[in-house]
């Protein structure tokens, strides 16, 4: 009989514990971000580099303090795609980033293909964000937006523990 109680302690401990950890992973961290208006969404303009609001609705954001790489972000915008392409920075290399599945307005599957395929624009949105993050921002045809947060050069250099590339600012104290 001891043995069986045993058991069932472990198995129970395995499951709790296991519930515990998708439950931190997937729901714990993540907040809700409200719309706090113009400044939400915001695209690096060509002419000066520097990022300007561009008009949007129905704004949906999550991010997280555990990681600057955990924002999400969905929005609707009016301009078309081909004008914002003409007046914002695009990037070529934006790969987004898996968000929760309760986030379900965000896809990263769909956001990537239809970046692979043409029917979505990866601009950036702000460069430095936060020391060694960019905010990437995709839109598709059909005016739906989406954004992330991605590590640039710097970041993955510094984050990794080495120092900074040449070119880059100096990493804020703790991150060497």
């Amino acid at each position: 009989m001891t043995g069986k109680l045993v058991s069932l302690l472990i198995l129970a401990s395995g499951l709790i514990g296991g519930a515990a950890l998708w439950y931190l992973q997937i729901h714990a961290f993540y907040d809700e971000v409200p719309a706090s208006g113009p400044e939400d969404v915001r695209l690096t303009a060509r002419a000066s580099g520097v990022p300007e609001p561009v008009a949007h609705g129905d704004f949906r954001a999550i991010d997280s303090d555990s990681s600057p790489i955990r924002y999400r972000a969905c929005f609707t915008v009016s301009m078309p795609r081909a004008d914002l392409a003409e007046t914002y920075v695009t990037i070529e290399d934006a790969v987004p980033l898996v968000a929760p599945g309760w986030f379900d307005c965000f896809d990263a599957g769909a956001v990537g293909a239809a970046l692979e395929n043409g029917s979505a624009t990866a601009f950036l949105g702000v460069e430095n964000i936060e020391y060694g993050v960019d905010r990437v921002v995709a839109i598709f045809e059909d005016g739906r937006g989406v954004a992330w947060h991605r590590l640039n050069r710097c970041g993955e250099e510094v984050f990794d523990g080495k120092p900074a590339p040449e070119g880059c600012p100096p990493p804020p104290q703790g991150e060497t």
